[in-house]
């Protein structure tokens, strides 16, 4: 069990979460993201991988000129 660094109350359990990313005028949404959530603070955390891969999906969407662009991540 991970003591959540935000809170400092709640742990850190495997859930799933809605990112939202802007950047110059695009919001991109991408849910069911894999993360560690903190039980208290709701607080999330990616990891190294999942960063990557919602960096690379929000670029791709971005340069492809999405204004609002929803992504339904797939489970793991």
């Amino acid at each position: 069990m991970h003591l959540c660094p935000i809170c400092k109350v709640g742990s850190l359990e495997a859930g799933a979460v809605t990112v939202t990313l802007e950047r110059g005028g695009s919001i991109i949404l991408l849910k069911n993201v894999p993360a560690q959530v903190c039980t208290n603070c709701e607080s999330y955390f990616l990891d190294s991988h999942m960063t990557r891969e919602v960096l690379k999906k929000a670029e791709a969407s971005v340069q492809n000129g999405a204004e609002l662009e929803v992504i339904q991540m797939k489970a793991a």
